[in-house]
C-alpha cells in the first residue's frame, strides 16, 4: 500500500493550533486540503492564518511565491461535514474527549467513501476505543503529530486493535511522503513517546520532593551533564503544567494505576494553584516581566587533590581517568574487577551513582552520570551529613580541575541523571517486549519527539547492557514500592548478557 496520491483531497477537522499545523503540512506537500470546524467561521479564520504562515515561509526563502499561490488555491474551508465527502483522508484534531471523537467519526462514516482513511491525532486516548464506534474500524488509524506539526518531524502511526495493516501502511507512507519521519506503534497508553518519557519528569520531581535539590539545579544537571535540551521543570513550564500532568495522569490511569507512572503531588499542587507555566506567567519558575531566573547551586572553588587512586576502570565513567591525568593530577591504579570508585588522599571515596546512598558507607561522595564527561559543563555530587568535609572538598576540587561546575545535592539514590536514564531504558525494553514498537523506532521517536540526546537503546549500548538493571535493582532495594523494579524484559536482557560474557 502506497502513500495517497497528491491529487487526493485531505481534510482536517478541528482548526486549533494542531489542526492548522497538520493542514499546512498536507497543503505544502501538494494535496488539496479541506478545513472544517464545528464553530462557525473558525475554518475560514484558520485558512487565513495558514495563508499568513505561508507568506512568512516565502519571506524566509523556504517557499516560492508560485508554490504559495498554488497552495492557497488548494485550501478550502468547508461549511459542514458533507463538504468532506470527496476526501481520501480525514484527520481529526478536536477536543480530547472520547465521546466527542466517537460521535465525529460516526458522522464522518456516513459522509465519506468506503475507502477513505480516517485518522485521529489523539495523544492520550485509545485509538482502539475511538475506532470502536465505527462500523468499519479497519480503516481507522492514529496519526499523532507533534506540536508544532510543520516543524517537528516525528509522526507516531498507531494501529488500533481493529486497524487493518493496509490502513496503517497507507498512513505511514503518507506521513513519509509529507516529509515526516513516521514510526509504527501499537495502541498502548502514551504510545511511544508519552509512555517512555514519563521518568524524565517523574524522577526530577521526585528529587525535588525529597528536598535534594531545587528546580534550577535539577534542570541544570539534566542539561549540562545529561545532555538533554531542556530540564524537566523548564520543559513542563513550556508545555503547560496542566497539559503535562493530564498526560501523566492519563497514562497512569490507563495502566491501572501502575506505580511506575504515578503522578507527582508537587506538580498537582502547582496545577491546583493555577501556576501552569509560561502561559499563566508562573509555574516552577516566575516568567513575569522583570522576574529573575534562579541560578543553579554551584559550589565555591576548592583545591583539587594531588592524586587519586583508581579502583577499576570506573565503568561508564572510564573517560574520567584520562581527563584527570590531562589536568595534571596523578592517577594511581589498583586492579579491581568492575571497580567504579576513586580513593581520595584523605581516605574518602568518590563513586559513580549506582542506586545506593552515601549514608550506607563510610565517607563516600557520589557523582552523577554524564552523557559525555568531556563535554559536560556541570557535574552533580551527593553526600550525606556524615560525609567528611575534606572528602566533599577534594571531590569538588577534582571536578572543578576538569573544568566543570559542581552542584552539591542531597543524598538521593541514583542522583538525577542516572536514575532518569535507567528508568527510561527500562520502559523502552518493556515496551519493545510487549510489541509496542521496534528498538529502532523507539530510539527514533525519543530523539525526534522529545529531543533526547540518545535513544534509550543507544544509551543502553553505551553504558553497558547490565548497567540500567543494576542501578534499578539498587533503587528498588531502597524504595520497594515497585516504582524502580526492573521489568522482566530488562532482567532477561541483562542476564542473557551475563551468561554470554561468562561463557566467552
Amino acid at each position: 500500500m502506497t502513500a495517497l496520491d497528491l491529487s487526493s483531497p485531505v481534510a482536517v477537522v478541528g482548526t486549533g493550533t494542531m489542526g492548522q499545523g497538520i493542514a499546512q503540512v498536507a497543503l505544502v506537500a501538494g494535496h488539496p486540503v479541506r478545513l472544517y470546524d464545528a464553530v462557525p467561521d473558525r475554518a475560514r479564520e484558520a485558512a487565513a492564518a495558514i495563508g499568513a504562515r505561508l507568506d512568512r515561509l516565502v519571506e524566509k526563502g523556504r517557499l516560492t511565491a508560485a508554490d504559495r499561490d498554488a497552495a492557497r488555491a488548494r485550501l478550502r474551508p468547508a461549511d459542514d461535514l458533507a463538504g468532506l465527502a470527496d476526501c481520501a483522508l480525514v484527520v481529526e484534531a478536536v477536543l480530547e474527549r472520547l465521546d466527542v471523537k466517537q460521535e465525529l467519526f460516526r458522522s464522518l462514516e456516513e459522509v465519506v467513501s468506503p475507502d477513505c482513511l480516517l485518522a485521529t491525532n489523539t495523544s492520550s486516548l485509545s485509538v482502539t476505543a475511538i475506532g470502536g464506534a465505527l462500523s468499519h474500524p479497519g480503516r481507522f488509524v492514529g496519526l499523532h503529530f507533534f506540536n508544532p506539526a510543520p516543524l517537528l518531524p516525528l509522526v507516531e502511526v498507531v494501529s488500533g486493535f481493529a486497524t487493518d495493516v493496509t490502513s496503517a501502511t497507507r498512513g505511514y507512507e503518507t506521513a513519509r511522503a509529507w516529509g515526516k519521519t513516521p514510526v509504527a506503534c501499537a495502541d498502548t497508553p502514551g504510545f511511544i513517546v508519552n509512555r517512555i518519557a514519563r521518568p524524565f519528569y517523574a524522577e526530577a520531581f521526585a528529587v525535588y520532593e525529597a528536598q535534594a535539590a531545587d528546580p534550577a539545579t535539577i534542570d541544570a544537571v539534566l542539561r549540562e551533564s545529561g545532555g538533554f535540551r531542556m530540564g524537566a521543570f523548564e520543559l513542563t513550564d513550556l508545555i503547560g503544567q496542566d497539559v503535562n500532568e493530564s498526560v501523566t495522569h492519563s497514562v497512569w490511569q490507563s495502566f491501572f494505576q501502575d506505580v511506575r507512572f504515578t503522578p507527582s503531588l508537587a506538580q498537582r499542587r502547582l496545577v491546583e494553584s493555577g501556576r501552569l507555566g509560561r502561559k499563566t506567567g508562573r509555574g516552577w519558575y516566575d516568567h513575569r516581566d522583570g522576574a529573575e531566573r534562579p541560578e543553579p547551586h554551584t559550589a565555591e572553588k576548592q583545591q583539587p587533590p594531588a592524586y587519586v587512586v583508581a579502583e577499576g576502570d570506573l565503568g561508564p565513567a572510564s573517560e574520567l581517568l584520562a581527563m584527570i591525568r590531562e589536568a595534571g593530577i596523578e592517577v594511581r591504579e589498583e586492579d579491581e574487577d568492575n571497580g567504579t570508585r576513586l580513593v581520595l588522599p584523605g581516605g574518602g571515596q568518590l563513586a559513580l551513582a549506582d542506586g545506593q546512598t552515601s549514608v550506607e558507607f563510610r565517607d563516600v561522595v557520589y557523582f552523577d552520570l554524564a552523557l559525555d564527561y568531556r563535554r559536560a559543563t556541570r557535574i552533580a555530587l551527593s553526600a550525606c551529613q556524615d560525609t567528611g568535609a575534606r572528602t566533599v572538598s577534594e571531590a569538588t576540587g577534582l571536578f572543578q580541575a576538569l573544568g566543570k561546575d559542581v552542584s552539591l545535592i542531597g543524598d538521593v539514590p541514583g542522583m538525577i541523571v542516572a536514575r532518569t536514564v535507567a528508568r527510561i531504558i527500562d520502559l523502552a525494553y518493556d515496551a519493545v517486549a510487549k510489541g509496542v514498537a521496534t528498538e529502532e523506532d523507539v530510539d527514533t521517536a525519543m530523539r525526534l519527539g522529545v529531543n533526547y540526546p540518545l535513544g534509550p537503546f543507544e544509551w543502553s549500548r553505551r553504558l553497558g547492557r547490565t548497567w540500567a538493571c543494576s542501578v534499578l535493582d539498587d533503587l528498588h532495594q531502597r524504595d520497594p514500592s515497585g516504582r524502580y523494579a526492573p521489568s522482566l524484559a530488562l532482567y532477561r536482557h541483562s542476564f542473557a548478557t551475563e551468561k554470554r560474557e561468562g561463557a566467552s
